[in-house]
């Protein structure tokens, strides 16, 4: 065998220990698309139901802040009522008279004890 033959099988056998490793790393790489392959499935499975649990409770959650927003109109709209009635009251010197009536009942109770 010359040089150049021995120096051909360790070219050769080079080349083959390359190729095992190719090959082993293609086959690790190909388990690992397999796992993650796998973990997409069950994420996928797992999360479809957890997608329509939270679907569900923002749908519960609408209705109750169209609830509450239909409680708040109707607050406003009696604080409204309330008001410009209390302004009525007010504006027209009502209390005032009244007060007066109030204090002079008082007054003439007092003078009937005495």
């Amino acid at each position: 065998m010359s040089a150049g033959g021995i120096a051909a099988i360790i070219a050769a056998s080079a080349l083959a220990v390359v190729a095992v490793a190719i090959a082993y790393a293609v086959i690790r790489f190909s388990r690992v698309l397999d796992e993650a392959s796998t973990a997409i499935k069950n994420v996928s499975t797992e999360t479809l139901p957890l997608i329509e649990e939270v679907t569900t409770t923002v749908e519960l959650t609408n209705r109750q802040l169209e609830r509450v927003d239909h409680l708040t109109r109707s607050v406003e709209t009696f604080a409204t009522k309330l008001s410009s009635s209390a302004d009525s009251v007010l504006s027209k010197g009502s209390a005032a008279k009244l007060a007066g009536v109030a204090w002079g009942i008082a007054k003439a109770s007092r003078k009937k004890k005495k």
